[in-house]
């Protein structure tokens, strides 16, 4: 059997991947543990070399990526590239840090002892990945777990596999072994049971919605199994009347239409501070409408489709519902003139945080304009919300900016910029944003056990 994948700009077959049956992805399970007592032993500068041939190999052939990428998600091919760039930033980062996962001495409690703390590979662990960004999240994932020296298998989503099986094919010929990186695509929910019952696997990360990471992580009690998740968002976007005014337009547009607003770091709720407002919603309106939608196979920047039916009727019937509670359209606000799956951009104002729109992730090219008056006042609304996985806010008043540092309840907290990651920092959430960190030397500590070690009876 098999997946058929289809390019959401144009419905035509973008290709087909394995849907693998349940005795498959059993095997494949058990060739990430078989492979695991050997890998946890090779010496880190081995397994540099590895994550650093594959590095290199798939940085030679970044066009092919791209535009594999974007006849399966939709994407434009610039973003494509940007994606690829992001994600090859972790190979190469954790290439190097593989080098680097230190122990410590300890003053001993006894004369003839010395006591020592080492970190060890956390065991075969897999992985379960969104179709938003097909590339990176599968190479923040799978190389930190090699550079700790866990092995990994990854189910990438059924929306998107193609590039993940390239990915796989790639660091096959850079010579990372079979059973140390292993792919499995088929039923989600029992390739989530297979990984979640195996005993042997000692840990999962997973990227992907606030209820299935519930599930996963109810499941994986029952293991006392580690765990990184990255669930969804509810990102506030505040702009306060001393804002570099530019700045923060061109930031937001930046960070809102990414991936045609389809990313979990996206901003949800843009609160404007009322000095400016009526401003910013006529500047934001002016820049947003000179930007092109169309399919993704082109140089310059386009907002593209949304990447199946279900995710273009979520987004239409939370514009709908906001219009009919009384919102202001000033851009947009319905399917688009190409048809298909896409969706105009939008942005609406005379918001209030009772409507849907405030509490749901939009996923899509929807600009949902809040007003406020006062700090107090947007720290308190920024926080009502479950989730916590990323805030921006535009000031500049040095003392503002670090009160929200410390009182806006995030995992990050991004300060006069729209653009929030790359492979040295950690990126994850709190609440139900979920919990552990990826990326940066943080990351691979959620790939390893720390283990006390007492050496008594050394003196003579």
């Amino acid at each position: 059997m098999t997946i058929t994948v289809f390019n959401p700009a144009d419905g035509s077959v973008a290709g087909e991947a394995p849907f693998m049956s349940t005795a498959e992805v059993q095997a494949a399970i058990d060739r990430t543990c078989s492979a695991f007592p050997r890998w946890s032993r090779a010496l880190a500068k081995e397994r540099s070399a590895l994550l650093r041939r594959w590095f290199e190999l798939v940085s030679a052939d970044r066009r092919l990526f791209a535009e594999t990428m974007v006849r399966e998600n939709g994407k434009c091919l610039s973003e494509a590239r940007g994606e690829i760039d992001y994600g090859l930033g972790f190979i190469e980062w954790y290439a190097e840090e593989a080098k680097r996962v230190y122990g410590d001495t300890l003053p001993s409690h006894a004369a003839d002892a010395a006591v020592m703390v080492v970190k060890q590979p956390a065991g075969p662990t897999a992985a379960i990945t969104p179709w938003n960004f097909p590339f990176m999240m599968i190479t923040r994932k799978i190389a930190t777990a090699l550079a700790a020296g866990c092995t990994m298998i990854i189910k990438p989503s059924e929306e998107t596999p193609l590039t993940a099986w390239l990915l796989l094919d790639y660091a096959r010929r850079a010579g990372i072994p079979e059973g140390v990186f292993e792919m499995v695509t088929g039923d989600p929910k029992a390739i989530g049971a297979l990984f979640t019952g195996d005993e042997r696997i000692r840990k999962i990360s997973f990227t992907g919605s606030t209820a299935v990471g519930k599930l996963l992580a109810s499941a994986c009690g029952q293991g006392l199994k580690k765990m990184t998740l990255e669930l969804g968002g509810n990102a506030p976007f505040i702009v306060f009347d001393d804002a570099q005014f530019d700045d923060a337009i061109a930031g937001l547009v930046s960070a809102k239409l990414r991936n045609s607003g389809q990313v979990c770091i996206s901003p949800n709720r843009v609160f404007v501070q009322a000095g400016v407002h009526d401003r910013f919603v006529a500047a934001l309106t002016d820049k947003v409408a000179q930007i092109r939608v169309d399919q993704g196979m082109q140089e310059e920047f386009v907002v593209g489709p949304l990447i199946n039916r279900a995710g273009f009727d979520k987004v239409a019937a939370l514009v709908d519902q906001a219009r009919e509670q009384g919102a202001n359209v000033a851009l947009g606000g319905g399917a688009h003139a190409k048809g298909g799956l896409f969706y105009e951009p939008t942005i609406l104002s005379g918001l209030h945080d009772g409507m849907q729109l405030a509490q749901t992730e939009i996923f899509g090219p929807v600009f949902a304009i809040y007003r406020f008056e006062d700090e107090e006042e947007v720290i308190r609304r920024a926080n009502a919300t479950e989730y916590g996985l990323v805030a921006y806010a535009y000031t500049r008043d040095l003392g503002r900016a670090f009160r929200l540092s410390q009182q806006i309840e995030a995992g990050m907290v991004i300060l006069n910029s729209g653009s929030v990651g790359t492979a040295s920092v950690p990126f994850g959430g709190v609440k139900q944003s979920g919990y552990g960190r990826e990326g940066s030397y943080y990351g691979i500590e959620e790939y390893v056990e720390v283990k006390y070690v007492l050496m008594a009876g050394l003196q003579r």
